[in-house]
């Protein structure tokens, strides 16, 4: 964030937050505790000290950084569309394809987030998902013409893919008992990003000289000094495992010597001491490492996913909530340029739906995570996006703030989604896994919807259906939200189909 106290509010909350909250990690079984990193990955936890208030710092600031780049390659072209469809002459249908791109490439290069998490560790995932972004952003503008254009962008997209599906994961690892805290701040900051481009694109691009290539390339700027925050992370990422063991060993000593009575040493299992090779493994350790419920989660079998009726309703919730999200992005400054509303007018209404994000997006997943049941917030946010489309149908022009304002509040569905994933899931790997099928699936989901929209309003040379659609869209979102908001996990449905 660019303002101190308000950082440091934040900071504040979750600090706050933390000493209500009894510590998950503690509360884990030995084998969850071992396996919280994304399925299985190495990445750890500094251990206490300096050393470990400086890494968690630095992983705040990496999470900021990297949310404020996951939307500036999609809502700085959604204020350009037209600009950019004259400088490359593109047609409606092909405007509607470009618009596709982003939950295709979500789709396609998302799902193997975590296998390379797995491989080289969240943050060198995530570094090079900035690097990614960077590359694709300042190159698309220079590309020449429009399959050169797809093509970097496709990079650029690439990038914000894994980030966007390793964020919960890294969540999750690094603050576990802040969930809630931690996915408001990085969604608000993500609000910011996506609004900042879609206020500032326009009037940026006329301050350079009106054309639309700087205008667009100048927002690879935000994702190079994303990279900076997660090169040394990149080795935290991938300790050893002996020296985890090791670091895990001198916390449990610590409460096993500074706490009384026989709970006092609850999280320290067998996982968590050194061994020493003249008594042979410990009680635990053997026990551990026998068959049954209490073997490590490397040993287990994977976790059937796709029979969770839960993560299907969250993967339909996601990928329905992502559909008005990109149509919203990609066509709202049109439909309001259409309507008679100035271009630098419509850039800035664009801005004013992503900004609600700013607020609502630290707030709702605080409250979401007090809620065992998140269906009534998802009603809410559906009842707002209802009125909006039937404001933008019946007075575009004329209640075009209104409009904007309650489209604003309809597009939080995204940090609820993000909330819900973590919350669905017992475990680090049960979330990484969930996290995947949901935002893979959904943005599969949500790919015909910008095309479709393209379509009709080539065909019908009117928004009057393109509205229809998206209204219709709101009905079954709110449908599966309310299923996926029920209070269970993936883990529990799985085990019992």
């Amino acid at each position: 964030m660019d303002n101190q106290s308000s950082y440091d509010s934040m900071m504040s909350l979750m600090v706050s937050e933390e000493t209500r909250t009894t510590d998950t990690r503690t509360a884990m079984s030995p084998s969850e505790r071992d396996t919280s990193a994304v399925a299985g990955a190495t990445s750890a936890t500094p251990g206490t000290g300096p050393a470990r208030a400086w890494a968690t710092r630095l992983v705040v600031v990496g999470i900021m950084l990297s949310a404020v780049n996951l939307r500036p390659a999609i809502t700085s072209l959604g204020a350009l569309l037209q600009e950019v469809r004259d400088g490359l002459g593109m047609s409606g249908g092909v405007a509607g394809l470009l618009t596709s791109v982003p939950p295709l490439c979500f789709a396609v290069f998302g799902v193997t987030a975590p296998r390379l998490a797995r491989r080289f560790g969240p943050a060198a995932v995530v570094c090079a998902g900035m690097a990614a972004i960077f590359a694709g952003l300042l190159i698309r503008p220079y590309a020449g013409g429009t399959a050169g254009f797809l093509a970097a962008s496709a990079l650029a997209l690439m990038g914000i893919a894994v980030s966007n599906v390793l964020m919960p994961v890294i969540v999750k690892r690094w603050f576990p008992d802040r969930v809630g805290s931690m996915t408001g701040l990085y969604s608000m900051v993500l609000a910011l990003g996506t609004s900042l481009p879609a206020a500032v694109t326009v009037p940026l691009t006329r301050a350079m000289g009106g054309g639309w290539k700087p205008g667009l390339a100048v927002w690879a700027v935000l994702a190079a000094v994303a990279v900076v925050p997660w090169v040394p992370l990149v080795r935290e990422g991938r300790e050893p495992r002996q020296t985890r063991e090791a670091q895990e060993a001198r916390e449990c000593s610590g409460r096993e010597e500074g706490a009384a009575g026989p709970g006092a040493s609850a999280g320290c299992t067998a996982s968590a001491r050194v061994p020493d090779p003249a008594r042979g493994p410990e009680p635990d350790a053997r026990r551990a490492s026998a068959p049954g419920p209490g073997r490590p989660a490397e040993e287990r079998p994977p976790l059937r996913i796709a029979r969770s009726r839960t993560a299907w309703a969250l993967a339909a919730f996601f990928g329905l909530q992502a559909t008005a999200a990109y149509i919203t992005m990609g066509w709202m400054a049109q439909i309001f340029r259409d309507a008679g509303v100035p271009a630098g007018t419509a850039g800035l209404l664009l801005a004013v739906t992503m900004v609600m994000g700013v607020p609502l997006a630290f707030v709702i997943p605080r409250i979401a995570a007090r809620l065992p049941h998140q269906g009534p917030i998802v009603l809410v946010l559906g009842v707002c996006g209802l009125a909006g489309y039937a404001g933008l149908y019946l007075a575009p022009a004329a209640g075009a703030w209104a409009w904007a304002l309650l489209l604003g509040v309809a597009n939080c569905a995204f940090p609820l989604a993000l909330t819900m994933v973590g919350m669905r899931a017992r475990s680090g790997p049960g979330v990484a896994q969930l996290s995947a099928f949901a935002q893979s699936t959904g943005y599969l989901i949500s790919i015909p919807g910008p095309l479709l929209v393209g379509v009709l309003y080539q065909h019908s040379g009117g928004w009057g259906l393109p509205i229809a659609l998206m209204a219709g869209l709101m009905v079954p979102q709110m449908l599966v939200g309310f299923l996926a908001g029920r209070d269970r996990t993936v883990e529990e449905e799985a085990a019992t189909r």
